[in-house]
């Protein structure tokens, strides 16, 4: 099987790099393929792919050295495992705020007896090697999100899941249920707390520590904080930000 060139990277002490995508289009997805990302995640969940497009997405992410991986839509069985039926090499799971709900996330992503995943690895068998069924266990990463102050509070018990290979901290939605506001700028003291409670969780159970970053400000320091798995932006944040300065500058010509 194909080996996974993120957990190489994760087990070597360095931070890999993902991308983020939002735009159902595999010729943009090839673009940012060939810029270099460690991997990139096709996101089911406020992206505006189906699941369809996903795997087309990954076929064009596939002609590089990017690995794939997705956020799922939710923690629900089937839409995790099509995915990785599809390709994805790493399954990152929104909304995971107890043990049992990690345990649920996990299991689907595993063969038995380990997990209760389905075998019938369509494309991924393509992708990843006539293998793949016998090594997939050991291949696919798992990251479950945390996004509420219940995961936070519950961190000790999701960290000790076996088979959970990390936590990926939806800043985002975290910030949102501790400041009660919709938005990435501003301090919050709260917020700060609950992220170091996170990262020291994760470092005491030696899985590992994931972020995403709405800014390379604020991914130069998750990255010096100890978080090693880091995304930074969107596709679509990218391209709506270099859109808008290049129309601004235009009209001051």
């Amino acid at each position: 099987m194909r080996k996974n060139k993120i957990k190489e990277i994760l087990a070597n002490g360095e931070t890999a790099l993902s991308g983020w995508l939002h735009i159902p289009n595999t010729w943009t997805a090839e673009l940012m393929a060939n810029a270099g990302w460690d991997c990139l995640t096709v996101d089911m969940q406020h992206g505006l792919h189906s699941l369809e497009t996903a795997m087309q997405i990954m076929q064009a992410i596939s002609t590089t050295n990017t690995v794939p991986f997705a956020r799922s839509l939710w923690n629900e069985p089937s839409g995790i495992m099509r995915l990785l039926d599809s390709g994805a090499y790493g399954i990152i799971c929104p909304m995971v705020n107890t043990r049992a709900e990690c345990e649920a996330f996990v299991g689907a992503c595993r063969y038995p007896p380990v997990g209760y995943r389905s075998l019938g690895p369509t494309r991924a068998r393509v992708y990843a090697g006539a293998d793949y069924g016998e090594h997939a266990n050991d291949e696919i990463l798992t990251l479950a999100m945390i996004e509420t102050q219940e995961s936070v509070q519950n961190i000790d018990e999701i960290n000790a899941v076996a088979g959970l290979d990390g936590i990926f901290v939806g800043s985002g939605d975290l910030k949102l249920a501790y400041t009660g506001k919709a938005t990435h700028a501003g301090q919050s003291e709260a917020f700060e707390a609950a992220i170091e409670k996170v990262l020291a969780s994760c470092q005491k159970h030696g899985i590992i520590a994931g972020i995403w970053c709405a800014t390379l400000e604020d991914a130069k320091k998750r990255k010096e904080q100890g978080f090693r798995f880091i995304a930074l932006k969107s596709d679509s944040m990218m391209f709506g930000e270099y859109i808008n300065k290049t129309v601004s500058e235009i009209r001051q010509l």
